[in-house]
C-alpha cells in the first residue's frame, strides 16, 4: 500500500488520463458528506463509498481511484447501475465541503474596469496584472443551504462566477501544466457584505468580515465533461442569474475572461506549490459593455449588484439598486447546448441569523 501511494503521489505531478464525469457530496451528518457519482443529465446518482468516501480522497489518489469513479460514471449513464436513485440537489453538501486553500482572482477586466469608471480609487489595478485574494475555506455552503447574515444592512451581495478544484500543482508552474492540475469545474457564489469594506481601499482588499462562507454547485464536473466548452482554461457558456425569479443576468462566461484559469492557477503557484483540493475562483463575471449619461450598453446583464449599481452611477449619478434583504431568493445557473443544467443550479435563500 506504501508503495501504491508513494506512486501516485508522483503521478499526481503528471496529466491523468481523460475522465469525463460528475461528482458531488451528499449529506450524511459528518462534515464532508459521501461522495456520490452523478449522471450527465442529473438524474440519478450513485453511491461510491466503495471506492472513496470523500471528494478529497479522490483529488488524493486521482490516477488511481478516477478510472474507477469513470467506470461507475459510465454505467449510470448507460443505465447499467444496480443502485442508482434519483438525484436531489437539495441533499448536497458543497462538492469540497472544506478546502485546503480557497482562492478568488479577478478574471473579468470588464468587472475592474466598471467599478474603475464608477469608483475612481476604489477598484485598482490595470493591464496584465492578476488581481487575487484568500478566502476562508474551512467551511463552504451547500447550493441550497441558506444564506445566514447578522445584518442586511452589510450591503449583501451575491457574485456569480466559476471555479476549479486542483490535484497538486508544483512552484513555479507554467500556466499550461496548471491547466493539466485541473481536476474539477463548478459553480461559485462568492457572497460579499460590501458595506463592511473600507471606503477607498483598494478591491479585494476588504476585512475578512466583508466575505462570508461562498457556496457551490451541487455538482462539480471534470474538464472532459465539457468538451468542447473547456477551451483554452475557460468555460464557454451562459451563466444564468435570477434574483427573485427574475433574471437579472446570462452573462458569457468564455468571451470576456481577461485571465484563464491557467494563468491565475500560475500566479498563485509563483512562489509555492497548492496541494490537492485547492479552489480557484473567476470572481463575477462579467461582459464588456458601455455605461454613459443617457443610455447603457450592457445587454447581457449583471452578476453581482456592485456592477449594477456601478453601471447606474455612471448613467445617473447615483445607485439605486438595494442590495440583498432577508427573504431574497438568489438563483445560479448553466445549461449546454442540449439544455441540461450542466452543474446544477444555486438556489438560496437570504435568511436572518437572529432567532
Amino acid at each position: 500500500m506504501q508503495t501504491r501511494v508513494g506512486l501516485y503521489n508522483v503521478c499526481s505531478l503528471i496529466q491523468s488520463d481523460n475522465s469525463s464525469m460528475k461528482l458531488a457530496s451528499y449529506k450524511d451528518g459528518s462534515r464532508d458528506g459521501q461522495l456520490v457519482v452523478v449522471s450527465r443529465d442529473l438524474s440519478q446518482a450513485h453511491y461510491a463509498s466503495h471506492i472513496a468516501s470523500r471528494v478529497q480522497s479522490v483529488l488524493d489518489d486521482w490516477n488511481y481511484l478516477s478510472p474507477q469513479l469513470q467506470d461507475m460514471s459510465d454505467a449510470l449513464n448507460s443505465g447499467r447501475a444496480r443502485h442508482a436513485f434519483a438525484f436531489d440537489a437539495r441533499q448536497c453538501m458543497a462538492p469540497l465541503p472544506r478546502a485546503f486553500q480557497w482562492v478568488e482572482g479577478m478574471a473579468y477586466g470588464s468587472h475592474l474596469e466598471l467599478l474603475q469608471q464608477a469608483h475612481p480609487g476604489t477598484a485598482q489595478g490595470a493591464g496584465d496584472a492578476v488581481l487575487m485574494w484568500q478566502g476562508s475555506g474551512d467551511w463552504l455552503l451547500g447550493p441550497c443551504d441558506p444564506m445566514v447574515c447578522s445584518a442586511q444592512e452589510s450591503g449583501v451581495d451575491f457574485g456569480a462566477g466559476l471555479a476549479v478544484v486542483t490535484g497538486d500543482l508544483p512552484m513555479a508552474c507554467t500556466p499550461e501544466r496548471a491547466l493539466d492540475g485541473v481536476r474539477l469545474i463548478l459553480l461559485v457564489n462568492s457572497w460579499r457584505l460590501r458595506c463592511l469594506a473600507p471606503d477607498g481601499a483598494p478591491y479585494g482588499a476588504m476585512s475578512l468580515s466583508a466575505w462570508p462562507a461562498s457556496t457551490f454547485s451541487p455538482v462539480a464536473v471534470t474538464p472532459d465533461e465539457l468538451g468542447d466548452a473547456w477551451a483554452r482554461g475557460r468555460v464557454q457558456g451562459a451563466l444564468q442569474v435570477c434574483r427573485n425569479g427574475r433574471k437579472v443576468g446570462v452573462c458569457d462566461t468564455g468571451s470576456d475572461m481577461t485571465h484563464s484559469f491557467g494563468k491565475m492557477l500560475a500566479h498563485l503557484c509563483q512562489t509555492r506549490g497548492a496541494r490537492a483540493g485547492s479552489i480557484l475562483g473567476s470572481g463575477p463575471v462579467s461582459n464588456r459593455g458601455v455605461a454613459r449619461k443617457g443610455r447603457t450598453d450592457w445587454p447581457n446583464g449583471y452578476s453581482c449588484i456592485a456592477e449594477k449599481r456601478a453601471m447606474e452611477t455612471l448613467l445617473q449619478g447615483q445607485p439605486e439598486t438595494e442590495y440583498l434583504r432577508f427573504g431574497d431568493n438568489v438563483r445560479i445557473e448553466m445549461k449546454g447546448r442540449d439544455g441540461h443544467s450542466i452543474f446544477g443550479a444555486i438556489d438560496q435563500d437570504l435568511v436572518s441569523a437572529a432567532p
